[in-house]
């Protein structure tokens, strides 16, 4: 048994803390023969039994206060790390450092440490002559690129609503006014985000502006340190999201701001009226987004597609196949029996013939490529009719389809604004820096295979961390015979190696099992039909 005073400052292992219900940091309030009683960091007191007191032991100086660095603390375990985090944080310190990481916490507020003078107070600094930024991780990056003439990247991970997306807009903005140059293609990297969440964020059940797809973005500087160029790279887009949604969640944001901020003469051409009209958006049962106004989005999307060169033109097509889709999600079906084969009809609608003219094909071929399945064998047609479950999984694919080949146009549009290729005089002197920002890892209820390839992704990072942080540092300390305590780790190395590196792995054999023809399975529509965009 450790025998505390009155007023000492405890930890408790997470195991214990658990299993009493404690939280890691105390504070002894009594000790006496029976009971000890201690006050926990939410002030709540709690009650042990002296035999249980081994498991209380003094917390160390450095835990008391808190660290800037927690390669300082001397808990350096779990319970320690989450405190001294806790600590900042009540007192408004969302940023802490572990060695050259940045640990940041999300406020969930606008703090005012974002402004130029913070960007000035931060330039040209090494790590630890300021408190723990993320301007101090961006200054690092531009400095060490110029300094050593090496390319720098900055990997940007956490869970979903953890603030990844806000970071890498501040680093964007440390990065475009150091750069000193306050030219037009600064600009034009700084207004390709609004377009890339429009289209690829939405409301989740734990973020309003959860980013569903991964996105890399490479930023170059010539030799004089001014950004010349950007290049954006997207992975894994959500597009499930498109056709389903969980309870109390969106559909992508740009749904919801088109149908908000287009003029009622817009509107009418592409025959939109509420959010709430379209099975697409209404299944969520969640049609607004607290501290997100819809419609002033959607004119902030239109002034950044203006400066990323999009056209009234090219505004008006993308506007008809959001459209498209919308329509599409209305369709109604009749199911049918044809030769005593399971079979349905599209029922002529004004959603149909809407759907078929914004995609400029006859309403007849859409009814057709979403009733039936066409194989060619030997130069003959065999056309099946599709059961009605199976004609609502090819219209699901076949709208994912357009809203997938649209966010990677959109991207590819962005680029050629933003991107110069370099020519080969200047290929030794181009440095970059890139970015890295991914979905969060998330675990629902039910989790599809989109979020099976979105959590691996996220381990991996984590892994790479892990890497970094622990197996690297203690294989040196080895090598060069240091006396130290090894620290463990959860390494998840070996569930990384079965889904996606073993001979014999989860991805590759679900895979295989794709590829062999199933009885009832999902239909294909034929490369050669005008609708075909799988």
């Amino acid at each position: 048994m450790v025998i505390l005073r009155q007023g000492d400052y405890v930890w408790m292992d997470l195991k214990t803390g658990r299993e009493f219900d404690v939280p890691i940091g105390a504070v002894v309030k009594l000790c006496d023969s029976g009971q000890i009683q201690v006050v926990d960091d939410e002030g709540n007191e709690h009650w042990i039994f002296p035999h249980n007191a081994s498991h209380i032991k003094p917390m160390h100086p450095t835990s008391i206060h808190g660290v800037e660095d927690m390669i300082r603390l001397g808990d350096l375990n779990e319970a320690g790390i989450l405190r001294n985090l806790l600590i900042r944080y009540r007192e408004h310190l969302i940023y802490t450092y572990t060695g050259s990481i940045l640990v940041a916490v999300n406020p969930y507020q606008l703090l005012p440490i974002y402004s130029p003078e913070q960007i000035r107070l931060y330039t040209n600094k090494k790590i630890g002559e300021m408190p723990p930024h993320i301007f101090a991780i961006a200054d690092n990056c531009y400095y060490n690129m110029q300094r050593n003439n090496r390319d720098q990247c900055c990997i940007i991970s956490g869970e979903s609503g953890a603030g990844k997306t806000e970071s890498t807009k501040l680093i964007l903005q440390f990065l475009a006014a150091i750069s000193g140059q306050h030219s037009w293609i600064e600009q034009q990297v700084l207004e390709a985000n609004p377009i890339l969440e429009a289209f690829g964020n939405a409301k989740t059940i734990r973020n309003d502006n959860s980013s569903r797809f991964g996105k890399y973005i490479d930023i170059h500087f010539n030799k004089r340190g001014a950004i010349e160029g950007a290049k954006i790279e997207q992975y894994l887009l959500e597009k499930s999201r498109v056709c389903r949604q969980a309870q109390d969640e969106r559909n992508y944001h740009v749904f919801y701001c088109m149908l908000k901020g287009m003029t009622p003469e817009q509107k009418k051409k592409l025959g939109l009226g509420k959010a709430t009209d379209y099975n697409y958006l209404a299944m969520g049962n969640c049609t607004t987004c607290d501290g997100r106004d819809d419609s002033k989005e959607y004119a902030n999307i239109r002034s950044a597609m203006k400066v990323l060169m999009f056209t009234d033109t090219e505004n008006w097509e993308i506007s008809k196949l959001l459209a498209a889709i919308l329509h599409m999600g209305n369709l109604r079906y009749e199911a049918r029996m044809y030769d005593n084969l399971d079979a349905c009809e599209v029922v002529r609608s004004a959603s149909l013939i809407t759907a078929a003219s914004l995609l400029e094909v006859d309403p007849q071929d859409v009814m057709n490529c979403l009733t039936s399945r066409t194989i060619i064998t030997r130069g003959e047609t065999v056309s099946t009719p599709l059961s009605m479950e199976q004609a609502l999984d090819v219209r699901d694919a076949f709208v994912k389809g357009i809203y997938g080949r649209l966010f990677v146009w959109i991207v590819e549009k962005i680029n050629a604004a933003i991107y110069r290729p370099p020519s080969h005089e200047l290929q030794s002197v181009r440095r970059s820096i890139g970015l890295l920002d991914i979905f969060g890892f998330e675990n629902f209820t039910v989790n599809s295979f989109e979020q099976l390839c979105i959590n691996f992704a996220n381990e991996n990072l984590q892994q790479f961390f892990v890497r970094h942080v622990f197996k690297l540092e203690q294989e040196e300390y080895n090598l060069e015979n240091i006396n130290w305590q090894h620290i463990e780790f959860t390494d998840n190395q070996d569930a990384l190696d079965m889904i996606a590196v073993k001979p014999m792995n989860i991805i590759s054999l679900i895979d295989e099992e794709s590829k062999f023809p199933k009885v009832g399975f999902g239909p294909t529509v034929h490369p050669s039909h005008p609708l075909c965009v799988i």
